[in-house]
Order: structure tokens, then C-alpha cells, then sequence
């Protein structure tokens, strides 16, 4: 089965189970555990690479319907990259302080013995999920400009929280975020699907040019802030939920803007595999653009913050990012070789992240920034 095409869910596919999953335990658990509760159905989104994500459709009166999402069977490759009990934390600290709009969490299950790694529940949010950053199901780039602003908005509300203040004082290490993640890449290996291409290169020219800033240090970022993690309310273009903070820590700002942004750096490439989300942007004008620009948007966040513009050492974010998504698809691609990886998709990273490894490369060498330090 597969979820209703209409306006009002578009994006939002889920259909046959594909990872194991123990209905009756689920049951059992939501029965003691949710007053009034009963079960009707169980579907598996088809999102959700890492941790196996369900629709769960419940046949109380009135029926509801919430979101499971559990850590993958098996010996994992990354510990980290299944971080369900972070998850649900941070979840819980940003829905209790209302800035940022986040899904309703009702339970977390350390237990695994329930059923075999430990999930969380949430509140399942109708509405729009935007797979392609262009946005064709909108009719007016008009109303794509105000779905875009409102990303920018909120992503410009999460990086204004005070961790200290919401109870994830303690969520993440306030060192300089950018050397934290390049001794995290330079622990990783690529035995198992091949190594990123010029890895060596980047991970020495980010130790001399990565973005600084002692007062943009140490707040709460999403870690994998996209369009298509966005949701949006069923008619108005206004987003109303966040989804999939599993690598959320805290950190700088910029990590979330370039993720967000890495669409307008890359070139078109035929037959190139790429994540849904990341369309060929770089070469088509602002005035052929179906949404706001790069520019637009990096000015517009600027605003929110009450930053000066441009960002300084920009080119530098945008390389990492893409070296970052490189780091993560590869780690996809390993799990997919060993079985853990959840999305029916997983299998075409292993193309995927030697791809985007190079065009963390390009973002450097199209700049002239392939030499010493560069502040832009």
C-alpha cells in the first residue's frame, strides 16, 4: 500500500513492511503503555535510511495515528548513526519550549528485549513533505519563496535556542565543531565500500580553513537539516514540523545552512546518483530558478539571525558539507553491505558517496581556494 498522493500528504509513501517487526509486541507495549490504545495497522515509511521508521494506525475511537522509530537489528556499524535515545531527548526538550515545531513524543523503550533494539513513539504530523527542493507540486514560485522563507525561518529559530536553557546544556561537546568532525571522518573507514575520493586533501584543507567563531560555537544543530526532513501544513506554505534529528548535537550553525543549501552547488550530471533531495542547481540562473536563490536565502537567514552578509569562510562550509554527506552515505553504503541499512534505496549510495566526495573537491577548486587560508 502506498499513502494517498493528495495535496494534503504529498511526499509521505509508506507501504509493506520491510524490516521485522513484532506486531503483537508493539501492541502489547502501546496497550500498557498508552491508555485507550488499540491496534489497527502497521506500514513502514519508505524514508529513513538508518532506523527503520512505521506508520502505526490504531483502531481506537477516534482512531489515531502515531510514528515508531527503532534502532536496526543486528551488529551495528555506527553506534552513532542510530542514536534513538538522543533522538527522542532532543525531540522532547524543543517540543517542551514550543520555538521550533517538532512531533509530539509519547514513549521511549530502552528494552530491548520488547522488541530487539530499543524505539521511541511520536505523533504522526499530516502534511506536505517536499522530496525535491524545487517543489513542483506548488504552482507559483511565489508560494515556493514563502515555503522556502518559512525553512529559513525556522531553521533561523533552532540556531537561536539556548541549550542551556531547554535542558541540552549537556547534549554535545561546545569545542570548535568543525575539528570535532574531522577527527570523527578521520576515524572512520571505508574498508568495507572503498575510501572518499581525496579524502587526505580535504580533511587537511578543512584543518586550516574550516568556518570559526566563537560566538556561533556550541548551540543546538539538526545535523541533517533539509527540505525533504521539513514538514509543511497540508494547504499553506508553512512548516509545522522537523523530523529526523538522529545526528543533532551541538555545533555550528553553518553545518546546518550548508546541508540545507547544497543543492544550488551542484552541477547537473547525467545519470549521476544523488539523494532525492540534492537537485542540480548550480548552473541555472536566478531568473530560471524556480525557487529563491542561494544569495536569497543566505541573505534572508542572515536577517533572522541579525548576522552581517556574506558568511565569512562560506565556500568552506559548503566543501564540508558535501564531504559530510560523503562520510554518511558511505556509512549507508556499509550497512547496506551488512544488511542494516533500512530504506529500499540504500543499495545505490555505494555510487552515491564517491560522487559527492569529488564534489567537495570541486566546491574548493571552483573557488581558487586550493592553497593556504582563505576567509571566504
Amino acid at each position: 500500500m502506498t499513502a494517498s498522493k493528495s495535496v494534503e500528504t504529498q511526499g509521505v509513501e509508506y507501504g509493506a513492511i520491510r524490516t521485522e517487526l513484532d506486531q503483537e509486541a508493539v501492541e502489547r507495549y502501546l496497550v500498557a503503555n498508552m491508555p485507550g490504545f488499540k491496534l489497527g495497522s502497521i506500514h513502514q515509511f519508505s524514508f529513513g535510511q538508518s532506523n527503520p521508521t512505521y506508520l502505526i494506525n490504531s483502531a481506537s475511537d477516534p482512531p489515531q495515528q502515531y510514528v515508531l522509530r527503532k534502532k536496526p537489528p543486528g551488529k551495528l556499524v555506527s553506534q552513532t548513526a542510530h542514536a534513538i535515545e538522543r533522538e527522542y531527548k532532543i525531540i522532547k526538550a524543543i517540543g517542551e519550549d514550543g520555538t521550533v515545531p517538532v512531533p509530539k513524543v509519547y514513549a521511549l523503550c530502552l528494552d530491548a528485549s520488547i522488541l530487539g533494539t530499543p524505539f521511541y513513539v511520536m505523533e504522526y504530523i499530516k502534511g506536505r513533505i517536499f522530496t525535491d527542493v524545487r517543489m513542483p507540486e506548488i504552482e507559483t514560485k511565489e508560494e515556493r519563496t514563502k515555503c522556502w522563507m518559512s525553512i529559513i525561518k525556522t531553521l533561523a529559530s533552532l540556531h537561536k535556542l539556548n541549550p542551556d536553557k531547554i535542558g541540552l546544556g549537556d547534549f554535545g561537546s561546545k569545542a570548535p565543531f568543525y575539528p570535532r568532525q574531522i577527527k570523527y571522518a578521520n576515524d572512520v573507514t571505508g574498508n568495507e565500500v572503498g575510501e572518499i575520493p581525496g579524502f587526505d586533501f580535504l580533511v587537511d584543507w578543512y584543518s586550516k580553513n574550516a568556518p570559526e567563531g566563537r560566538g556561533l560555537e556550541g548551540g543546538v544543530i539538526h545535523g541533517d537539516f533539509k527540505c525533504d526532513n521539513m514538514i509543511f501544513h497540508p494547504t499553506k506554505p508553512e512548516v509545522i514540523g522537523v523530523l529526523d534529528w538522529e545526528l543533532s548535537t551541538l555545533g555550528h550553525p553553518y553545518s546546518d545552512l550548508a546541508n540545507l543549501l547544497q543543492p544550488f552547488y551542484v552541477p547537473e550530471q547525467e545519470g549521476a546518483p544523488r539523494p532525492s533531495a540534492l537537485s542540480a542547481l548550480r548552473d541555472i540562473s536566478e531568473a530560471d530558478l524556480p525557487i529563491p536563490s542561494a544569495e536569497q536565502l543566505l541573505k534572508a537567514y542572515c536577517k533572522e539571525m541579525g548576522q552581517p552578509y556574506p558568511l565569512q569562510r562560506w565556500t568552506a562550509a559548503v566543501s564540508f558539507a558535501f564531504f559530510r554527506l560523503a562520510v554518511i552515505t558511505q556509512g549507508i553504503a556499509a550497512r547496506a553491505a551488512k544488511g542494516q541499512a533500512s530504506s529500499a534505496k540504500a543499495k545505490s549510495y555505494s555510487t552515491m558517496f564517491p560522487l559527492v566526495g569529488m564534489l567537495a573537491v570541486d566546491t574548493i577548486e571552483r573557488a581558487g581556494q586550493t592553497g593556504g587560508d582563505s576567509k571566504l
